[in-house]
């Protein structure tokens, strides 16, 4: 994997860069649509390529280990092949999934156990199997096994969680760094920084994290229920850490605004399942602000669902169609509300872009982020 930065935004720290992997480049700011199970929900593969012009996926380690599991995904030739995606795919560790199992994990120095969401049956999760997992998968990115801590978090467990999550990580690079990729691609792994909203121990976990000078680097436990001033704050404390010349991921984020004045920070990738899970719910992103489709006021409102997209269901289905479709439980509606939102979310990162590369980014930044989160 190469990085390469290809611009930097005078008015903020946003930048633009490439970044190259075995299954294609990858333009940041970017924005990854989540494919959990190996699918973004509601959404084929070839409107992903066409009509969102997604550039990479996420699946997830924690769901594909349990279903289809390893040994179909292996016979297969991994992720790639059985889901047919061509292009570059990311996978969580699946640190998230079982830090969301409180009532049915435990949580040890070897690892984690944990109960099937599925049938309640009994796994263990460590930093060596989580990569030789991820290695079957065969994403090109690849994350290190961490504990994501909630919030709110004391402090003398944020700083336990972190130390163990550093030492899992030296785990994790050396079983790593020991194995070979399975399908004749090379595969990248990224730390993951911690330490809930506290500076100092978020310092010190960039600080720890750079020190292991991999390909790229992400920020996690953010985005778990503290107020937004609190991940900005930790956000840019991380990147003034983080080496420039390598991509910075910063997992599970989030609103359209959090992602202008995240990239403002200089983040360089993004994840977040809002935009499907929502949509399914019938909450629409828009260059002119939030729309709730299920309110009564689009029931006979026949103008495109949005007419300054360039998108198709966009241009050729009305508000209140799509709203009928919604309160009607339509798996259409999901459809079409999910490639709506996920087409937004990839044009607002490449408007980013285009911004950071022509030197605007900051003065449109700022309008643009009085005007998303408007509820119309």
């Amino acid at each position: 994997m190469k990085f390469t930065l290809q611009a930097e935004d005078k008015g903020s720290r946003a930048r633009a860069g490439l970044l190259e992997t075995a299954h294609g480049n990858i333009q940041t700011p970017i924005f990854m649509p989540v494919g959990t199970a190996g699918t973004v929900k509601a959404v084929h593969q070839h409107e992903l390529v066409q009509d969102i012009q997604a550039q990479i996926i996420l699946g997830n380690t924690y769901h594909l280990y349990l279903r289809p599991g390893l040994d179909v995904l292996h016979k297969v030739g991994g992720l790639h092949k059985f889901n047919n995606w061509k292009g570059p795919i990311l996978t969580d560790s699946g640190g998230y999934q079982v830090y969301s199992l409180t009532e049915v994990r435990k949580i040890r120095e070897e690892g984690v156990t944990f109960r099937s969401h599925i049938d309640g049956s009994k796994h263990l999760f460590t930093p060596e199997n989580v990569m030789d997992t991820q290695r079957v998968i065969g994403a090109d990115i690849i994350m290190a096994f961490d504990e994501c801590t909630p919030y709110p978090c004391e402090y003398s467990y944020a700083r336990k969680s972190l130390d163990m999550t550093h030492r899992w990580l030296k785990r994790c690079v050396d079983r790593f760094d020991s194995t070979a990729p399975l399908y004749g691609y090379e595969q990248t792994l990224f730390p993951i920084v911690q330490g809930s909203v506290y500076k100092d121990l978020r310092e010190k976990s960039a600080e720890v994290i750079a020190s292991f000078n991999r390909d790229g680097n992400a920020i996690g436990g953010l985005s778990v229920g503290e107020p937004a001033e609190e991940m900005y704050a930790m956000t840019e404390v991380v990147t003034n850490i983080l080496p420039k010349d390598k991509p910075r991921y910063l997992m599970g984020v989030g609103t359209p605004i959090n992602l202008l004045e995240n990239i403002a920070l200089g983040i360089d990738m993004f994840d977040c399942v809002m935009p499907t899970r929502n949509a399914r719910n019938g909450m629409l992103f828009t260059q002119q602000g939030i729309i709730n489709i299920k309110n009564e006021k689009w029931k006979d409102d026949f103008s495109p669902i949005e007419a300054e997209s360039d998108l198709l269901v966009d241009q050729v289905h009305t508000k209140a169609y799509l709203r009928h479709l919604i309160r009607s439980q339509e798996i259409l509606g999901a459809q079409i509300a999910s490639l709506h939102n996920l087409h937004f979310y990839l044009w607002l990162v490449n408007q980013a872009r285009e911004k950071i590369i022509d030197g605007s980014f900051y003065d449109w930044k700022e309008k643009m982020v009085k005007v998303l989160g408007q509820r119309l």
